[in-house]
């Protein structure tokens, strides 16, 4: 696929050895996958794994795949959360970022989804993931992905910088900004990519990813850590925005990634400030990816102890007795969780305090589990990508057989263990969805939207 020669001669210009050196024609187009270690272990993955894959080095959790041709989004474990079909250099800047188990983290450009996933993999259970996306279709395609991949403690926003920064000042343990960039780590793969590319273009994205670094530096506490990526070679979006960032606030300090793959950033290409180039990571296809560039900050200080404000922490309530009946019969162990009822239904919020400030548009807390209709709970399909394998009523299933294939395209079957009532659906012990048995007949109740239909 050809390139814009701009892009060209500034990668012979800058790049040892130039563009052919980093972008050799002879390299294959990388396709990879992320497992989500909610569901399953990398160890364990490996070795169910129903197609050829292998370590990329980007991240434990991450996979090249080995056969090009593989329609990863058709099987099942897709549709249970297994993995999420991530592009393997793709999974560096979460992985960066060394988020732990109960850390209050923020994902500021969060859709599609792959890196919230990898953030809320890594908070397992504990702490609360903040994924926030401006764009509203977009915003929308990033709660399904949470949903599928059965995370429990995420916020999803809809929200602007400014908004989100007025309202959580220093309050982050961990920021991640992957900026919206030129792509032109997407071109071996996207024409889209190469057709709207442009010097206006790059100026635009580099402007834009300076405001949102700007702005949302004063939602990170002291001590934070804030990790900068893009999937764009531009110097004047990566080693230049980083360059005026620390310029503009010296209260950051770069730090080193710590990682030993890709290569260096480029001193050449410091446009603006001055930054320690060596402590900046860029990843070409000559490394085993398609492209990505990270720069990892450290925000200078101690936290102090700062009360919330009560008003502002989300309170559940007990649900209503006709709702308790079913979590009861179903789901025992949640039912004396704190559940908040929103415009399309009950939510279970996590553990953790939810603090979200007045005037924020907020999609989702917690996991989605149903709303009551005419006196009966109809449960929510994210109930059952989070909560299924402790259902006490499941149809089990293996990957490989028809009826599997059957419930993803939306078709009834037959009842082989699931009783009367409604059901999880599981593929080799992994939740898909879920149904309503009746007579020996299982209802299908798996989105219409997320249906193999092809």
């Amino acid at each position: 696929m050809p390139v814009p020669e701009s892009f060209r001669e500034r990668c012979d210009r800058l790049l040892p050895g130039g563009y052919q050196a980093f972008f050799s024609q002879n390299l294959p187009l990388y396709r990879g996958l992320t497992v989500n270690t909610l569901r399953c272990t990398p160890e364990h993955f490996a070795a169910i794994a129903p197609f050829a894959v292998e370590p990329s080095g980007f991240c434990p959790a991450n996979f090249r795949l080995k056969e090009p041709n593989v329609k990863l989004g058709h099987h099942p474990y897709h549709h249970a959360g297994v993995y999420y079909v991530q592009e393997p250099s793709a999974s560096a800047p979460a992985n960066l970022l060394g988020v732990q188990p109960g850390d209050k983290v923020l994902d500021l450009c969060a859709a599609p989804g792959g890196k919230s996933a990898q953030l809320a993999a890594a908070l397992a259970g504990s702490g609360v993931l903040y994924a926030n996306e401006v764009m509203p279709d977009r915003a929308h395609v990033l709660c399904s992905n949470l949903e599928r991949m059965g995370v429990t403690n995420a916020v999803v926003l809809n929200d602007t910088a400014k908004a989100i920064a007025d309202g959580f000042c220093e309050y982050f343990d961990k920021i991640l900004v992957d900026a919206p960039c030129s792509g032109e780590g997407m071109f071996r793969k996207e024409q889209a990519a190469v057709a709207q590319y442009s010097q206006r273009l790059v100026e635009s994205c580099a402007a834009t990813a300076r405001q949102l670094l700007d702005t949302i530096a004063a939602a990170l506490r002291p001590g934070g850590v804030l990790v900068f990526s893009t999937c764009t070679f531009s110097p004047e979006e990566d080693e230049g925005t980083v360059g005026w960032f620390l310029d503009r606030h010296p209260e950051f300090e770069l730090l080193d990634t710590g990682v030993l793959f890709g290569t260096t950033g480029h001193e050449s290409c410091c446009v603006e400030g001055k930054v320690e180039t060596e402590k900046l990571r860029r990843i070409y296809p000559v490394h085993g990816g398609e492209g990505h560039f990270m720069a990892k900050m450290r925000k200078r200080g101690q936290q102090e102890s700062v009360p919330l404000a009560q008003k502002f922490l989300l309170k559940g309530e007990k649900l209503p007795k006709d709702a308790q009946a079913f979590f009861n019969q179903l789901f025992p162990s949640l039912v004396h969780g704190a559940f908040l009822e929103g415009r399309q239904g009950f939510y279970l919020l996590p553990q953790q305090e939810i603090y979200l400030p007045r005037g924020l548009h907020l999609l989702r807390a917690g996991v989605a589990v149903g709303q009551l209709q005419k006196g009966r709970f109809e449960p929510h399909h994210h109930l059952f990508t989070a909560y299924g394998t402790v259902c006490a009523n499941a149809e089990k299933l293996s990957a490989q057989e028809e009826r599997c294939s059957a419930y993803l395209r939306g078709e009834e079957l037959a009842a082989q263990n699931a009783q009367n009532g409604f059901c999880a659906v599981l593929a080799d012990g992994f939740c898909m969805g879920f149904g309503k048995v009746s007579g020996g007949r299982l209802k299908n109740r798996y989105p219409k939207g997320l249906r193999n239909l092809k």
